[in-house]
């Protein structure tokens, strides 16, 4: 259950966690994404147990246009 709208305590209580192709193998600096949910939850990859960042569809398909579009600096 999250603890407010946009965080969840114990990612590990999701399925569905990914990491991206493009992640290298060993850096240990990666995200992970879990698919089949309302909201989009990232977690960091190193801290299956920790928190999970829960993001709007419409806020993770336009971060996910920014980066594509390098737009971050």
């Amino acid at each position: 259950m999250p603890s407010n709208d946009h965080t969840l305590p114990n990612a590990s209580t999701l399925t569905g966690w990914f990491k991206s192709s493009h992640s290298g193998g060993g850096q240990g600096d990666c995200l992970e994404v879990a698919r089949g949910h309302t909201t989009v939850p990232v977690r960091d990859s190193k801290n299956a147990t920790g928190p999970a960042l829960l993001i709007s569809s419409d806020g993770w398909a336009s971060f996910i246009g920014a980066v594509k579009g390098g737009r971050l600096a």
